[in-house]
């Protein structure tokens, strides 16, 4: 079994060290979907939600959340993000929940991974979305947060499914 090294030897909680590592480019995509009603779905797209531009305002949430995220999560580190970008897609049903699906992708130039951060972008996305059209929609089920893609690092490249990246057209 691999040594847990976020624990040192007193089995307290630490911070991994990572200033031996070689810095490289570091890339991230995480997904997230919100289900909701298909009437609250289209004031989104068609921008009549009361509270304003929900896109706009849940991509500069997801900006700013991955760029904080190791002031959210305890062991992430600081990392120098060189980009992220943020994409929506909308799945309108009018038989069943519709969904807004959720796509971050976070870059780096570091020693260790983005992942973290490309979840939370998404996932502060999701909640923004959330927070602007509860008044609309209080059934709302964010979910499905999920690593996409990763590269660069020792532990190399992962790619879930590249069905959900080509969806996006990146």
């Amino acid at each position: 079994m691999e040594e847990l090294n976020h624990i040192d030897s007193k089995g307290r909680a630490v911070m991994v060290e990572v200033g031996h590592k070689e810095e490289s480019v570091r890339i991230a995509v995480a997904s997230a979907s919100l289900m909701m009603s298909s009437d609250t779905l289209k004031s989104i797209v068609n921008m009549k939600v009361p509270k304003g531009d929900v896109i706009a305002s849940a991509r500069i949430a997801s900006i700013f959340a991955a760029k904080k995220c190791s002031n959210l999560i305890p062991m992430c580190h600081p990392l120098r993000i060189t980009s992220v970008e943020v994409f929506f897609r909308s799945d309108i049903s009018e038989e069943e929940s519709s969904f807004l699906r959720i796509l971050s992708k976070v870059n780096a130039f570091d020693r260790t991974g983005v992942e973290m951060e490309a979840l939370t972008a998404v996932s502060v996305a999701g909640l923004t979305v959330y927070d602007m059209c509860k008044s609309l929609d209080k059934e709302m089920v964010l979910g499905e947060i999920c690593l996409i893609k990763k590269s660069g690092g020792k532990s190399g490249d992962y790619v879930r499914s590249l069905e959900d990246i080509e969806s996006y057209n990146l």
